[in-house]
């Protein structure tokens, strides 16, 4: 009798909890959630940002805010999305500077991988190295022949210290066996527009900020840091045909705090991943040159860690003093 009774109360528990799961999943999200990210309105978080907030509200019924929360790489929005109220309400859009800025500090205010609950990838791409079209340099040989003549001497743009845009130019400058300097920015239009103004020499930046001044002819493309050719910018070599092995892709994917109820995570993927397969959103994500590419929770956890211990090699290699 008292067996069959413990069989019954944990058959009523169970019942409980998954009845809580189903609530917790009908009832999120009852009012706006808010996507942040790190970097300046306008830059490629910014704009990947909206497209997809805009999928996500038609999917969830409520509004989703993107708030731009820029500095120091992107680690103050990461802050504050580690800190935030784990309901599912503050998410948050991390890049590939997320793990370069785990690698790259000797301290962070917020565990990179172990502060968040991951949700999905969203996108993968590369970099553009890129001079303005009037520019004295033509190719990528051009740049390195000069900065060996004339170290410190050439500058060149990121979206801060730490960002993958500042170890992109690192670790070509480790490769090639130049010294340039570092000019970093908050993001957004600050680079591009200093380059064609003439106060930067070099901009290193993704394809959303450089694809339309290429096409426009304002700027020249000496290298794409993905392997092989990107499709989006086929007439723009691979560093890696300069500088053998140089290799740098990087990503874009949503996060939120840790603790948040598993099936609000859960809901979170099922819509993400739902978003990124519609027609209008998929296609304005590739137009940017962008590879549209979702994942599970897991998949995004374990691509931050490998990513994570990729760059720590990198820096080492390459005699990258940490922050």
């Amino acid at each position: 009798m008292r067996i069959l009774k413990t069989v019954a109360m944990a058959a009523a528990l169970l019942c409980a909890l998954v009845n809580s799961a189903a609530a917790a999943d009908d009832d999120y999200p009852s009012r706006p959630i808010t996507l942040t990210h790190g970097f300046g309105a306008g830059g490629n978080a910014d704009a990947i940002a909206r497209i997809v907030a805009d999928g996500l509200s038609r999917r969830l019924g409520k509004p989703v805010i993107v708030e731009a929360r820029p500095g120091a790489g992107g680690n103050i929005a990461s802050d504050r999305a580690a800190k935030a109220a784990p309901d599912g309400y503050t998410l948050i859009m991390l890049t590939g500077g997320h793990a370069v800025s785990a690698a790259m500090y000797k301290a962070l205010p917020f565990d990179p991988v172990e502060d968040f609950q991951m949700i999905s990838t969203v996108v993968f791409f590369p970099f553009v190295v890129a001079v303005k079209s009037s520019h004295r340099f033509q190719t990528l040989a051009d740049l390195i022949a000069e900065a060996k003549a004339k170290p410190d001497t050439l500058t060149y743009s990121s979206v801060g210290v730490g960002s993958t845009q500042h170890l992109v130019g690192e670790l070509l400058s480790a490769m090639a066996g130049i010294r340039m300097i570092h000019v970093p920015y908050k993001g957004g239009g600050g680079p591009i527009n200093d380059l064609l103004g003439g106060q930067i020499d070099i901009l290193i930046d993704t394809l959303t900020i450089t694809a339309p001044q290429l096409t426009a002819g304002t700027i020249r493309g000496l290298g794409a840091t993905s392997q092989a050719p990107w499709f989006s910018i086929p007439d723009v070599p691979p560093i890696a045909a300069t500088v053998s092995g140089y290799e740098v892709r990087s990503w874009l994917g949503i996060a939120t705090s840790k603790k948040v109820p598993q099936p609000v995570i859960d809901k979170l993927n099922r819509e993400l991943r739902a978003v990124l397969e519609m027609r209008d959103t998929k296609s304005k994500l590739q137009v940017m040159g962008n590879e549209v590419r979702s994942g599970s929770p897991d998949d995004m956890r374990s691509m931050i860690v490998s990513e994570i211990s990729r760059w720590k090699r990198v820096i080492d290699t390459a005699g990258i003093p940490r922050q």
